[in-house]
């Protein structure tokens, strides 16, 4: 497209350009998508079915299953479209409404892991007072103002990259729309664009950061000088392990791309970090919670149990 005409639609870009990569990826991606629904669908399922699982830890555990498959939902189709199709173009306004909903589900999903830091606070350092602190009413109220606060965030986003002029080339340097490589393309200037990334979504993404690091800190101190054995210490941490490792694969990928942005360092590197965050980690969320949780696999088998028996009867 030559420049001084206004931009309608962008070529979004695949991972590679080799036919037959991109055949196998198509098949690795559905794999994962497909992982992905059913990981997190089961958990919500199971969260939702059980009684025993209706704790504040399980409440927020179905909406991180939530987020991740939404957030996979995002961009794993149209990922999957662009490996089988010739033109893999996006309107513009598809493009800002991709744009919307994954900032709003990747920074809800990021602050919700800060609460989630914080309820595992709570339930160590002050297990006697945790129904009462993390009632249904703070629990629900936390859940909404991680919603609302990641849509705003989101919003604020994409109407001022609504307001950019786009006069070409049209080429997206990533698999999806996201803002770093749409600031590069545009005609007009980005800095409020660009201080509004470094300022609120390296403040989010920071201060979700902050409040896990605190959090475990008061953990970490708390068990060393209430426990007096290793199996004691163990046991309570062990109930962090699994949200440490999800933290791990979110959060510091999220961080790399985000924090200190610019409009030009858009790259290849970028696109295989935001793999981990959009598809990888997603899919590995339900492994990590099932397979170091006893509740949850006992829940499971419960679960199948029923289903198992009622097919009989």
């Amino acid at each position: 497209m030559e420049n001084g005409t206004e931009v309608r639609e962008f070529i979004l870009l695949s991972l590679t350009n080799d036919r037959r990569q991109q055949h196998v990826l198509f098949l690795v991606f559905l794999l994962l998508y497909m992982a992905c629904l059913l990981g997190n669908g089961v958990i919500m399922a199971v969260v939702i079915a059980e009684p025993g699982l209706h704790t504040p830890m399980y409440f927020f555990l179905s909406n991180l299953s939530c987020l991740d498959i939404c957030l996979c939902t995002v961009t794993v189709p149209n990922l999957l479209s662009n490996f089988i199709m010739q033109h893999k173009s996006i309107s513009f306004i598809g493009c800002l409404t991709q744009l919307q909903f994954f900032h709003f589900l990747g920074s809800s999903e990021g602050i919700l892991l800060g609460v989630m830091a914080y309820d595992r606070y709570i339930a160590i350092c002050n297990p006697m007072r945790y129904s009462v602190i993390m009632s249904a009413r703070v629990c629900l109220s936390l859940v909404v103002s991680t919603w609302t606060a990641g849509f705003f965030h989101a919003l604020i986003h994409t109407i001022m990259t609504s307001r950019l002029w786009f006069c070409g080339p049209n080429q997206v340097l990533h698999f999806f729309c996201d803002i770093k490589p749409l600031l590069k393309l545009s005609c007009s200037s980005t800095a409020l664009n660009i201080t509004l990334l470094n300022g609120i979504t390296g403040f989010l993404v920071l201060a979700s950061f902050l409040i896990t690091l605190i959090s475990y800190l008061y953990i970490i101190s708390f068990v060393f000088f209430k426990f007096q054995t290793w199996q004691s210490r163990w046991k309570a941490f062990s109930t962090c392990v699994s949200h440490l490792t999800v933290v791990t694969l979110y959060q510091f990928p999220a961080m790399l791309n985000y924090m200190l942005a610019s409009a030009g360092d858009s790259s290849e590197r970028e696109m295989i970090i935001s793999v981990l965050y959009t598809v990888v980690t997603p899919v590995l969320n339900p492994l990590i919670y099932t397979l170091r949780n006893k509740e949850v696999k006992s829940s499971l088998r419960k679960m199948v149990s029923r289903k198992l028996l009622f097919r009989s009867i």
